[in-house]
């Protein structure tokens, strides 16, 4: 829960689905504008905010002693923040309506291996926790260890450098530069 709102001039791990999508929509380019620091996302609702109040809860919960670390690559322009790390082990906290069940999507997936290539650790985990109604009204709800899930993800090298990489080193010049990507697709 890293406290600076500021998401311009760097690509955080969570920006990867617009790294590697199509750069011909309108939601890239208002992202694109977000990091160039022309437009500023103020964008909240009540699963954030949920979601932000919980993360440290359930980190100090399973014994997770760094959290809130940050990350930056600036030759890439690559600003990742860690939810939380020990023992060279990466954290990633995901909340979701209980009753909705959940299933790790492949952007979370991407989302860990950005998060494994910045810091060098080869090992991380998706901590999935499942709020009910209640707990979106009250944030002071002790955890429920029935409701924790833990989520492996395995270090992809090759999507790394033969998907992600190349995006990414194209996104930093252009945003070194001060100009849009052009058309590039998935």
């Amino acid at each position: 829960m890293i406290a600076d709102n500021d998401r311009s001039g760097y690509f955080g791990a969570s920006d990867t689905p617009y790294i590697i999508g199509n750069t011909e929509t309108k939601s890239f380019e208002k992202w694109w504008l977000e990091k160039c620091g022309i437009l500023r996302n103020t964008f909240i609702n009540d699963a954030m905010c949920a979601g932000t109040h919980y993360e440290h809860k359930i980190l100090e919960h399973i014994g997770v002693e760094n959290m809130d670390r940050q990350i930056i690559i600036e030759d890439l322009k690559l600003r990742v923040n860690l939810d939380g790390d020990m023992n060279r082990k990466i954290y990633e906290v995901k909340t979701y309506k209980r009753e909705n069940g959940f299933k790790v999507p492949k952007r979370y997936v991407n989302q860990v291996n950005v998060q494994m290539f910045a810091t060098g650790f080869r090992s991380a985990d998706i901590v999935a926790y499942g709020l009910t109604e209640y707990d979106y009204r009250n944030y002071f709800n002790p955890i429920d260890d029935e409701r924790l899930s833990f989520h492996p993800v395995e270090y992809d090298e090759r999507w790394i450098n033969n998907i992600y990489l190349p995006r990414l080193e194209y996104f930093a010049e252009c945003l070194k530069k001060g100009v849009m990507p052009r058309c590039l697709k998935q």
